[in-house]
This record gives C-alpha cells, sequence and structure tokens, in this order.
C-alpha cells in the first residue's frame, strides 16, 4: 500500500483542490492518506499581511484546532471526514471569502454543521477556541517546513514516509481536480519525480481560474 501525508489547512482553496486530487486517487488505488497540519497563520506570523489574510488564517488556525480535537476522538479518518465537510462549504460552495471579509464569523457553527456532515460530535466544535491545541499544529508545521524548507505555502506532501525528507514537496498547485485515468497519471508522475533526490521545484505561474466542481 502507498501512503503518504498531507499538511493541509481548511482556508486554503489550493490545498483543497489538491486534496481532492489525493482523494480521488485513494479511491482508484491503494493510497492511503494520513492528514496533518500545516497553518498559514503560523506561515506567515513573521510577514507583513493584509489584514483580511490575517483575519482568514486565524480562521484557518481555529479550525485545524477543532481538527486536532477530531483526531483525538476519531483518528485519521474523522479528520479526512471533517474536511470533507468543512472543505465543501467554503470552497465548493463559496463561503471561504466570508472568512476573509472582514466580518465576524460563527467558527464554532462553521465547525459544527461540518462536524454534523461528517456524523461526528458537535461538542468538538469548542476546541476551536483552546489555544493549547496551538502547540500539536505548530509542531507539524514545524515539521513539513523541516522537510521541504521555508518560502512554501499548502499544501505540503511526503510522497514516501521512509524518506520523507526528500520526498516532500509544496503542491503540486492545481486549478481544477484532475479526475479518473488523469488523476492516476499525474499522481504517479509525480510520485516518481518525488522519490528521486535532488529535484527541487518545477514551477510555472500561469493558470487558469479556479473550478472547484
Amino acid at each position: 500500500m502507498d501512503r503518504i501525508e498531507f499538511f493541509f489547512d481548511p482556508v486554503c482553496p489550493f490545498a483543497w483542490l489538491t486534496s481532492r486530487w489525493a482523494v480521488e486517487v485513494s479511491e482508484r488505488t491503494d493510497l492511503r492518506i494520513d492528514w496533518r497540519f500545516i497553518s498559514l497563520r503560523f506561515l506567515n506570523e513573521e510577514r507583513e499581511t493584509f489584514e483580511r489574510y490575517r483575519q482568514g488564517h486565524l480562521a484557518g488556525l481555529h479550525l485545524l484546532r477543532v481538527a486536532d480535537a477530531v483526531r483525538g476522538e476519531h483518528g485519521n479518518d474523522g479528520v479526512g471526514a471533517y474536511y470533507t465537510a468543512l472543505g465543501t462549504e467554503l470552497h465548493t460552495e463559496g463561503r471561504r471569502d466570508e472568512l476573509f471579509g472582514g466580518s465576524e464569523i460563527d467558527l464554532d457553527g462553521l465547525a459544527g454543521r461540518a462536524l454534523a456532515t461528517a456524523g461526528l460530535s458537535g461538542e468538538l466544535a469548542a476546541a476551536s477556541g483552546d489555544a493549547d491545541r496551538d502547540r500539536v499544529v505548530r509542531a507539524e508545521t514545524d515539521l513539513a517546513l523541516s522537510r521541504t524548507g521555508a518560502d512554501v505555502g499548502t499544501p505540503i506532501i511526503t510522497f514516501d514516509l521512509e524518506r520523507p525528507d526528500t520526498s516532500s514537496f509544496f503542491g503540486p498547485v492545481v486549478n481544477r481536480i484532475p479526475r479518473g485515468d488523469e488523476a492516476v497519471e499525474l499522481w504517479d508522475a509525480l510520485a516518481t519525480v518525488a522519490r528521486i533526490p535532488g529535484v527541487a521545484e518545477l514551477k510555472r505561474s500561469l493558470r487558469g481560474t479556479l473550478d472547484f466542481t
């Protein structure tokens, strides 16, 4: 069985698109996804950013606290179900901009709806206010960056858990979700690249409009 670690922040649209591609591959192959946390709030805490980004990234941190509580109660599969429900509302249904819009957002309500959709206890939403859980989120953020270096974003994927320091990459950044045979073909290609030591970057800045369907 192939097994990867996928580091995500739930408010990142690029992490969401890439995660749906990984899930598509997992449904067609024996790929196992271990969901890990990376916080845009912590990634950008030393940088000058607009207030709306700080607000949205802080919301992401609160939602990751809930994910940590979910993992404690329901394990990795629970985190996957929670992220799927949460990301569907934020990205597929287009509510992410509310987190970055400068208005007060009921994060407990948002988390509660995602938990309910995932079939998990709504009481876990209270973890959004538990700052003690930031230790776990920061530790996993630091772990991801220790594998890729700084100046990256989300998501980060570790393709080979036996060689995490040479098989981890930021991305891929996609503007749509690869499906079917295309998804598996892309996965096989990137997994091959990731397992070759010394490959550091493959990038182009041109991409189309984000498509969450």
